[in-house]
Parts: structure tokens; C-alpha cells; sequence
């Protein structure tokens, strides 16, 4: 197969607006709170909080203790987690989200041929660190944070066709055995010229997300084009769940 260059080919439209799928606006779609404030406390270990998996019991190790819902952490703060990517697969994980990024498409995106309604989407790097802290192996999986937009709106993590070697991995490795840790950095377009107050884990729409928040800081621009310019689209939003996601035109 042919392999082409970022410069020769155009941004999916239609992986875009999977990628900046909102996940809910108004008053159900809470945004990402003040920096290290905790609105709920930790349970025991060996309790499974409210709006995890049934199955969050069995697969965490004994004497894990499983951040409440509802809690919001500043940026280097760790929440343990559980949510069901399949209904065969439970998996537990120490998030840890250590840096928002603001970008722009000329910074980060070169050699990329972008629309006017592409660049009305402002981009955003998120770096958190993930480790497996449950036994199911958790290969290829996408790592379920959110990006809290300014607006209100939940905004999901774009995906990529091939490599975008400004900010890798979105997904975890494989393999991704039990006590496995990797580095990501997911990349969020958000609409309409908005900005990015925070990260949210929220599995389900039911679920009442843990956040982070902090300030933003600049990212240094790429040196050089991805190679290639083809978006993919993500897990599709809680909201929205049951629903195929876009794929690229």
C-alpha cells in the first residue's frame, strides 16, 4: 500500500466532529472543578462506590480503594478507577493527568490542509500517566477521560488513523498486563473556539464524573508533519452510547 504524506491529504470532516462530539451540555453536563478539592471522600478499601461495575470487586486487588464519584483532583493527583469497556471486560486504573496543553493547528498540526470550519475547532494536549491496577489485561483500550470544554459541553478524545507523533499514545499499548504503566497524550478539539478547563472520567452518563483540573500551559510547536492526516473517530460519548461512530469521508 501507498504510503502518503500529511500534506496531500485533508482532514476528515466527519472524524472531527466524532472527535468534538459533545457528551452533553446544561445543567447535566457538570465542568471540571477548582484545582484540588475533593468533594467527596475516600471509601474503605475493598468498597465499591456507587456507579462503578458490579464486577469492580472482583477484579480490583484486595484493599484497593476506589475513588468516589464526584471527586475533583488537581493536575498530578491520582484517582483508582473502574469502568467496563465490554460486557466481558472490567478494568481498574490509577489515572494520573499531569498536564493540559494548549496548541494550535499551526504549531502542531503542520503540513496539514484544514477547512475554514476545521479551524473554527481550537487544540488541546492532555498528558496523563495510566496503570493498570486491576488483573484483566487491557489492550488496545481507549483511555475514558473527557475533555471539560469552557462551554459546558464534554468533548471526546480524537483518534487517529496512523501515528501523530506530537502527542501519542491515546490508547494503551498491547499488550497492557496487570501493573503495566504508560504515558498518554490525547489530543481534544473543541468547538467553536473554546478552551479546556479540565479532564473528566465519565464512563457512563449516570456516572458522576472525577476531574481534574489546573492551569493551561503552551506546547511547544511539532518539528516536523505527522505522517499521516487521516483523523478516526473515538469511543463514542456516554450520551451517545449505542450509536455508531462517524467514520472519515
Amino acid at each position: 500500500m501507498t504510503t502518503r504524506t500529511a500534506s496531500s491529504l485533508a482532514l476528515a470532516l466527519a472524524g472531527l466532529v466524532a472527535g468534538a462530539a459533545l457528551a452533553g451540555c446544561g445543567a447535566d453536563s457538570p465542568k471540571a472543578g477548582p484545582s484540588g478539592v475533593a468533594t467527596t471522600g475516600s471509601p474503605s478499601p475493598g468498597a465499591v462506590p456507587s456507579g462503578y461495575p458490579s464486577g469492580a470487586a472482583s477484579e480490583a486487588p484486595k484493599g484497593t480503594a476506589l475513588t468516589a464519584p464526584g471527586t475533583e483532583l488537581g493536575l498530578g493527583e491520582r484517582a483508582t478507577v473502574a469502568w467496563a469497556p465490554s460486557q466481558q471486560t472490567v478494568g481498574v486504573l490509577d489515572i494520573t493527568v499531569g498536564a493540559l496543553h494548549r496548541t494550535t493547528f499551526a504549531d502542531s498540526f503542520k503540513g496539514w490542509q484544514l477547512d475554514a470550519k476545521t479551524k473554527a475547532n481550537t487544540p488541546f494536549f492532555v498528558e496523563a500517566t495510566v496503570k493498570n491496577a486491576g488483573t484483566s489485561d487491557l489492550s488496545g483500550q481507549q483511555v475514558p477521560l473527557y475533555g471539560a470544554a469552557s462551554s459546558g459541553a464534554l468533548v471526546e478524545a480524537t483518534s487517529f488513523a496512523s501515528s501523530f507523533k506530537p502527542c501519542e499514545p491515546g490508547t494503551l499499548p498491547t499488550p497492557f498486563p496487570a501493573g503495566a504503566s504508560v504515558d498518554v497524550c490525547l489530543v481534544y478539539l473543541v468547538p467553536g473556539g473554546g478552551s479546556l478547563d479540565g479532564v473528566m472520567f465519565r464512563p457512563t452518563q449516570e456516572f458522576n464524573p472525577i476531574s481534574w483540573s489546573g492551569s493551561l500551559t503552551p506546547i511547544s510547536p511539532a518539528p516536523k508533519p505527522s505522517a499521516s492526516a487521516t483523523l478516526g473517530s473515538g469511543t463514542p460519548s456516554p450520551d451517545n452510547r449505542g450509536h455508531e461512530p462517524a467514520t472519515p469521508r
